[in-house]
């Protein structure tokens, strides 16, 4: 019964002690306050927490039930490696390692465990290990932070430090994990920057069956950086294919790391005893017994009893929920007990799921497999139940007790009949979990001073089959759409159903059995007639409104048909097994029907990455060109990396919250903050009549306010603010500030803009050639229509910002999370009626940023900066995640409708494609949006006559705005929903249709742009060569005829992306150089730096154009007082833009230098500055650059538009599951023209990342918003980014080669954003899927798929006899739960 990992750990030390091995503590760390004591001391009288945080000791005499340990660590002790990314344990990056001394398994064990939602009050007697604590650039490094930082496996690194942490709890759990173990560690964790692959293989090499080389074989690639075959790699020397040299790696060493405190070790032996905890609003008993807790719940019946804090914590701070009373039993032994059974294994209620998990593994590999059918269906559940953080402190009670409609578990638990024994002080229960356990939403039959004891599964027997099924939007760590347990027991040796339960969630308030479908069923024999009984039953029963809360309704009632069909042939195939040994014959599934009983299943990715060496002859000391780690990474590996809320606290300090409008129109007719001011430590509000500037203010146009005063357009519009001591008493009287509205008609959707003809001016329009005519001369005309889904940012650092007055002349200094800092200026010092020169913004780094910080995050900037202007004190405030994703929008949902004429050789003739864009309640960045959307109409297609007009709609929406790519993704997509069209019409294969309309070198762009130096052809060729694209067709052509309920597709897409501000003012850049008298080099310019490598590659260019080591040069920060006027980090064009402008400042000093090194040619660096220095010469230099000759103009359809142009080709595969819409990608291939790398590992970096950004854009992330136009998807529990589990098996990823691109710094080209595109591959290898399972329903030609291609709309869209008895409820008829906007 024990947990395998967990006795892992204590064997591994217990051999090591054994050998000899010594273990060491880290130095103690600063406590901040907390009272510091000798190891060994005597616990503190009354109800002191002590707990260790990375080896040294602390006790908390005040400990707040309400604040969370990563709240404690920030704030408290000043540990700022572990951050804040969600706050409700969806990311990760709050990851942490937890050890105790577990009582009954008699082991010290060691948990991953989010510090965002774990309570300070949990940890007694616990040992804490941050980031922090495990290792420094300075000291030493742990393997586990200098691998994902060699690796390349951390670009913005705010999510690296949970990556650290899970991996590294992992290997403190497990020293020699397999590929399984080291995946499943990440189930917890996102990165929104890398696209996982590097993290992954960084981490590979720890891995006990890696077969690697250890890096002998280098000359053909390294084993540990690729999982692939050597003659797989190409035999070109000057291709390379390996960004590191894993054999350099520190090796791991176990006996290094920090001890369990021997103190704790003592005290954890020792009988527990009650401890109370009493906080301003929360008392936190934690009871020792179980008579203590059945007192207790006794007299606080209305009390909650939480372990893992999953559920509880996410209701305080998300839902404002408060429980005055809270008791943690976590301790309790009668509550973590483990009992086997005659009928089954009993367990404990506040077992977590990760113990579950363990036992039931050991009991399947102990028991005969008939036993065991109910164990391997949870066991199935609990595969894709939440992250492993989560599992590692979850209680299996919790999950019931929270009687969760959606829960994984209890549709599997009621299916089985599990037996619950609860108990109260006067007496004890046994409930069987049926369908009269839950009443009513989440509620249970238990009374309230009742606790869940235990729960026992039972055992299965010989004739009965039990199975389990979960779909949700993303295969990892995500709650399900449908959930299910089903039950069958066969009268002994027949195919004769004797009894069956069949349990759902997700279909109705509670989990629910369809008795009348189970009833019929009885007495029935296994085969196709029960088939459809059992399917038009349950499409009679499980019905949903229309209106139901989580939509997808029809997709839901398909769901349940699906799975019981799944099931039916997982059943039929047993039966036909074990019957037979029987003597008794019972048809097998049918072959190609065999796939639909598969459980999910994906292989460990592998990867190889190519790209072109540097000529011979450079100088080893010129890093251009070759794959150079990011220069902070090692930093933000150990969370030394300062992010703008690590800065520590000014002694004055305030913080911040919003006041949010939860109205998407209307008139504010009064605001009372009579309750708020009663909140502890407030100290002022924010309203419009407090800023002392300008309230108007927008980044392109003049058309919003900093505060909503009069009115709001949008739920989530500003109203004011609320600053007091703490973030906490701040958002708590936020929640508490009173508005009350006059309603007005929002409008909400793109279709509602249209029907009310409410747009911004003006409606943009570019023509080429006559496309009435081209109509006329076409064979045939095509009419269609495409949405495409807005997209969440989710950088993993939410906006933050620092403003701190220095108390003079209107001076204020603000730290911000931003890629505009001069544009935060400006609005600022608009605000606060001040010139800019006395405002100045600095940015050390984002977390993130992709667009959404380039004009957003101003709003908030200039909140807090009022705000500290009022106070006169320095104020803070960092969103949380929901508050982000609700004030800030995000990608420009996008409605294209095109008319396209072509020949029947698949040859296209004529464009008419019209755009329309939600820009939401201002015009923000939406004009540029949507001309670059029309920019990119065509693609990478020669269209002769085109006609594109492109409409930004004003809604109640909050504003949409910049997002990687600025409309052009948006404009391709079109583009390629209508050659697919095309191709679907004509009968061709689509890459025959989209390779005959590609572009040539010299033709001209529907803007009449010449295209120079194409390379199109090119990387088309190399694509299909590299994926093996024919042989590939053929064989996805022989799966889908040997397979009618899996089905799988192939495309290969290409993309043209136009490189340079379309604003032509913006495309300038300035840069500062000082060389210091010791020979080293400060280095600004005006790009930020967000993850993207910017000042990594500035340092390469300085380093090549002054001839000195990247060493010697170093970046601090970028900020308005060293490079004035600076245009936002956006674009891709900032490494041109700012590497120009280093190179210029740069040359200057060379100039300058010129005459020192004439004089003394054999004299160093050092010599030659300290001559020039000691002659007087400045050392000091401006660099400046602006691209020439750029202008396009829209009236004449003249000028240039672009400096040049990025190119691509993508190939992928997908396999879907028809019945469920589950897909997985099964192969990619990326050949991408990004001129002469400036680093290969940066710009291969970016291209992954940017593809699994747009695998989210276009497979995945959806946004819900209420017909009230409120945002439904706050967070990673309902907004869901690509995981680990999402890349594709296969991924190869190549840089062009010889292709230079004289335009930009050193031949090289811009990498961010054109790549995302590359991911449409993907989206149109499902679409051709689905036109294969289409084909078997006797459908074909085109049809409408419209993106992100969910699990729901691919479902949908295979049509079959399940779909046809679910149809959808007639539109107008009813008021959705969710609308697409």
């Amino acid at each position: 019964m024990f947990d395998n990992q967990l006795y892992v750990t204590c064997r591994w030390r217990h051999q090591w002690l054994q050998r000899g091995g010594a273990e060491r503590n880290l130095t103690p760390i600063e406590s901040c306050g907390a009272e510091e004591e000798e190891t060994g001391a005597m616990e503190p009288a009354g109800d002191e927490l002590l707990f260790y945080v990375n080896g040294k000791r602390i006790v908390e005499n005040h400990a707040e039930p309400e604040m969370t340990l990563l709240t404690y660590l920030r704030r408290k002790l000043g540990l700022t490696g572990t951050k804040l990314g969600c706050a409700e344990g969806g990311c990760g990056a709050c990851t942490v390692m937890i050890s105790k001394f577990h009582p009954h398994l008699k082991c010290i064990v060691h948990h991953a465990v989010n510090a965002c939602l774990a309570p300070v009050c949990s940890l007694h007697h616990c040992a804490v290990i941050t980031v922090d604590g495990i290792g420094t650039v300075a000291s030493r490094l742990h393997p586990v932070q200098e691998r994902i930082a060699k690796a390349h496996g951390s670009q913005c690194g705010f999510c690296t430090p949970g990556m650290v942490m899970s991996m590294y709890t992992l290997l403190r759990n497990n020293p020699e994990p397999s590929m399984v173990d080291i995946e499943e560690a990440f189930q917890g964790n996102l990165c929104r920057c890398t696209g996982y692959r590097p993290i992954l293989e960084g981490y590979k090499t720890f891995a006990k069956k890696s077969a690697c080389c250890g890096g002998r074989g280098r000359g053909k690639g390294c084993c540990m950086a690729n999982n692939c075959n050597e003659e797989d790699i190409s035999e070109d020397p000057t291709v390379l294919n390996q960004m590191y040299d894993p054999s350099k790696f520190i090796p791991l060493d176990p006996t290094q790391e920090v001890i369990f405190p021997p103190e704790l070790l003592n005290l954890g032996k020792q009988p527990p005893r009650q401890m109370k905890f009493k906080g301003e609003r929360v008392l936190w008993i934690q009871p020792s017994t179980l008579t203590e807790l059945l007192d207790l719940k006794s007299h606080y019946p209305e009390s909650k009893l939480v372990v893992g804090n999953t559920e509880v914590g996410i209701e305080m701070k998300f839902k404002n929920l408060l429980y005055p009373v809270i008791l943690a039993p976590a301790y309790i032994s009668e509550l973590n007990s483990v009992q086997h059974t005659k009928q089954g294994i009993v367990f404990g209620a506040a077992c977590t799921l990760t113990l579950l998990g363990e036992v039931l593994r050991d009991a399947v590999a102990k028991l005969p497999t008939y036993q065991t059918e109910v164990f391997k269906a949870i066991l199935e559940q609990l595969r894709w139940f939440a992250g492993k953080q989560i599992r590692n402190v979850a209680a299996i009670g919790g999950n019931i007790m929270t009687a969760s409609p959606i829960s994984d578990l209890n549709p599997v638990f009621m299916a089985a009949a599990c037996k619950l024994t609860t108990m109260s002080k006067d007496e004890r229960r046994v409930l069987k979990m049926d369908d009269n356990f839950f009443p009513g939403y989440r509620k249970t039959a238990l009374k309230p001073e009742e606790i869940l004891l235990s729960i026992e599964i039972p055992y299965t027997k010989k004739g009965q089959y039990f199975s389990a099924f979960k779909q949700s939007p993303r295969q990892e760590d995500d709650i399900a759409i449908v959930t299910c347990g089903m039950n069958v027991v066969f009268k002994e040796g027949s195919n004769i159903v004797e009894k069956i339960l069949l349990s759902f969630g997700g279909m109705a308030p509670t989990t629910v059995i369809p008795k009348t479908t189970c009833k019929k069923l009885i007495g029935s024999a296994w085969n196709e007639k029960l088939l459809e009984d059992a399917c038009a039953s349950l499409a009679e029963e499980m019905v949903l409104p229309p209106s139901a809360p989580g939509g997808m309704v029809p997709y839901r009632r398909t769901l349940t048909l699906s799975l019981f069909f799944k099931f039916y042939l997982t059943v039929k195939h047993y039966l036909a097994v074990d019957l037979q040994h029987e003597n008794v014959t019972v048809e097998d599934v049918k072959p190609d029907y065999s796939s639909a009983t598969e459980l999910f299943h994906k292989d460990s990715p592998s990867s190889v990455q190519l790209f072109q060496a540097v000529p011979p002859g450079q100088s080893s000391e010129d890093f251009v060109g070759r794959p150079i780690m990011h220069l902070s990474a090692l930093k933000q590996a150990t969370g030394e990396a300062v992010y703008c809320d690590d800065i520590p606290c000014y002694e004055n300090e305030l913080h911040l919250a919003l006041i949010t409008s939860t109205k998407a129109h209307a008139h504010i007719l009064s605001i009372d903050t009579g309750e708020a001011m009663t909140v502890p430590g407030v100290v002022a509000f924010v309203f419009a009549k407090d800023i002392p500037g300008s309230n108007i203010t927008g980044p392109a146009f003049y058309d919003e306010s900093v505060l909503a005063e009069k009115m709001v357009t949008c739920v989530g519009h500003i109203v004011g603010a609320v600053v007091a001591d703490t973030q906490a008493h701040a958002q708590r009287a936020a929640k508490v500030v009173k508005i009350t509205y006059d309603e007005l008609k929002p409008i909400i959707s793109i279709q509602d803009a249209i029907d009310s003809q409410s747009f911004y001016q003006p409606v943009r329009t570019m023509k080429k050639g006559d496309t009435a005519q081209g109509f006329k001369d076409s064979d045939h005309i095509l009419e269609g229509e495409i949405h495409i889904g807005g997209q969440e940012h989710f950088y993993l650092e939410t906006n933050c910002t620092v403003a701190v007055p220095k108390g003079e002349d209107g001076e204020m200094e603000l730290f911000v999370s931003t890629q505009t800092a001069s544009k935060t200026q400006a609005l600022v010092a608009k605000a606060l009626g001040v010139p800019a020169n006395r405002i100045v913004c600095r940015v050390k780094r984002m977390g993130g940023g992709f667009g959404g910080k380039e004009s957003r995050s101003i709003i908030l900037s200039t909140v807090v900066a009022v705000a500290a202007s009022k106070v006169k004190r320095p104020v803070r405030c960092m969103l949380d995640r929901d508050e982000d994703m609700l004030v800030t929008g995000g990608r420009h949902p996008f409605l294209g409708r095109y008319k396209v004429g072509y020949m029947t050789s698949g040859k296209i003739i004529a464009l008419d494609v019209t755009f329309y864009a939600n820009a939401g309640n201002s015009k923000d960045l939406s004009f540029s949006i949507v001309e670059r959307a029309l920019f990119h109409m065509e693609n990478s297609y020669n269209i002769p006559h085109v006609c594109g007009t492109g409409y930004m709609c004003k809604t109640n929406l909050p504003s949409n705005t910049a997002f990687r790519g600025f409309g052009g993704p948006q404009g391709m997509m079109v583009a390629e929903s209508w050659m697919s069209d095309v191709a679907l019409a004509c009968g061709i294969p689509s890459y025959e249709v989209r390779r005959m309309n590609l572009y040539n070198e010299g033709d001209l762009t529907p803007f009449n742009q010449r295209l120079e130096q194409f390379t199109i052809g090119k990387c088309w060729e190399e694509c299909l060569d590299i994926s093996n694209y024919m042989k590939r067709q053929g064989a996805v052509e022989e799966f889908n005829r040997q397979h009618r309920w899996t089905k799988r597709g192939l495309s290969i897409i290409p993309t043209k992306f136009g490189i340079s501000f379309t604003s032509v003012f913006l495309n300038q850049a300035g840069a500062l150089v000082h060389i210091y008298t010791d020979g080293s080099v400060l280095l600004t310019h005006g790009g930020t730096e967000m993850g993207q490598g910017l000042h990594t590659k500035m340092v390469q260019v300085a380093s090549r154009a002054l001839g000195i080591p990247c060493s010697k040069i170093f970046i601090s920060e970028t900020s308005t007082n060293t490079v004035a006027n600076t245009s936002p980090t956006a674009a891709s064009a900032s490494s041109d833009l700012n590497g120009m402008a280093v190179y210029n400042a740069c040359q200057t000093l060379l100039q300058r230098l010129e005459p020192y090194k004439v004089k003394n040619p054999k004299g160093s660096w050092e010599d030659w500055v300290n001559a020039a220095y000691f002659d007087r010469v400045n050392l000091s230099a401006n660099g400046f650059y602006k691209t020439p000759d750029l202008g396009y103009n829209f009236d004449s359809n003249s000028g240039r538009a672009f400096n040049y142009f990025s190119y691509g080709v993508s190939c992928s595969e997908v396999e879907i599951d028809c019945l469920t819409g589950r897909q997985k990608t099964l192969h990619t291939t990326i050949v991408m023209d990004v001129g002469k790398s400036l680093n290969p590992a940066i710009d291969i970096g970016q291209v992954e990342g940017a593809f699994m950004q747009g695998l989210g854009l276009f497979t995945l992330e959806e946004l819900h918003y209420s017909p009230q136009g409120s945002l439904l998807t706050r967070g990673p529990g309902m907004y869901k980014i690509p995981a680990f589990g999402d890349i594709p098996v296969e991924l190869q990823v190549s840089l062009l080669r010889d292709s230079p691109n004289d335009k930009a710094i050193f031949s090289s080209k811009a990498v961010g954003e054109p790549p995302l595109f590359m991911a449409a591959s993907v989206f149109y290898a499902i679409k051709d899927a689905i036109t294969a399972a289409r084909s078997e329903s006797g459908l074909s030609g085109p049809f409408r798929l419209d993106s992100p291609a969910t699990s729901e709309r691919i479902r949908n869209a295979c049509e079959d006899r399940f779909t046809k008895l679910c149809p959808p409820a007639e539109p107008g008829t009813y008021t959705p739960w969710a609308v697409r906007v």
